[in-house]
């Protein structure tokens, strides 16, 4: 069986991962390709449970501990989901993967990024992506996209923390290998066209 494609929509909270998954989704399969949608943290019953620790506004986590959570769940995820998928010869479509713990625990809690990179590896099983997608807004677009939702405990860090994300998944997507830098504080139908045309490449 081939391999199936790998792709990644990555981005700051409230970028449109979950809008434009839908949309892609509806594409590929439109197109007679076998999707498997999935997201980080999550995607299996392990990873939900410690997805709900990790944005639960009930802990205090400290940035060691929530990095091991985050790669905790990414090997569990990677041996259950992600690879199986592949190997299947699936499109698995994935929001955040490695990159995230980079901008999120890397960039934004200061953890050093070569211990990052070397967790993410070890969790991962060194699967990478064919495509990661990053989704840009401004940090501004937290309070005023979805504002009927209750934030959840990263999503209520201060501003300083959401721009160093931010800051953190551009450095990262201009110097890491097969990935790309959208803006996404457009019409979704602008943004949509463009990860369709990026996405051409690998399928």
């Amino acid at each position: 069986m081939r391999r199936g494609k790998f792709i990644v929509l990555e981005g700051p909270d409230k970028s449109g991962k979950s809008t434009h998954a839908a949309l892609l989704i509806q594409e590929l399969k439109a197109r007679g390709l076998r999707v498997v949608h999935t997201r980080e943290p999550g995607g299996t019953a392990f990873a939900e449970a410690v997805r709900w620790i990790l944005l639960s506004n009930e802990f205090k986590v400290h940035a060691l501990a929530e990095l091991l959570l985050y790669e905790a769940a990414r090997a569990q995820h990677t041996q259950d989901v992600l690879l199986p998928g592949l190997r299947s010869g699936a499109v698995v479509l994935c929001e955040r993967y490695t990159l995230a713990s980079l901008a999120y625990q890397g960039y934004g809690r200061g953890m050093p990024l070569a211990l990052v990179r070397s967790l993410n590896r070890i969790a991962s099983s060194a699967l990478k992506p064919d495509l990661t997608l990053v989704l840009d807004i401004p940090e501004s677009c937290l309070k005023t996209r979805d504002t009927s939702r209750k934030l959840d405990r990263l999503e209520k860090e201060r501003p300083c923390f959401h721009r160093r994300v931010r800051e953190g998944y551009r450095r990262l997507a201009r110097k890491e290998p097969k990935t790309a830098l959208i803006n996404a504080d457009r019409p979704k139908e602008e943004v949509h066209k463009d990860i369709l045309r990026l996405i051409e490449r690998v399928l």
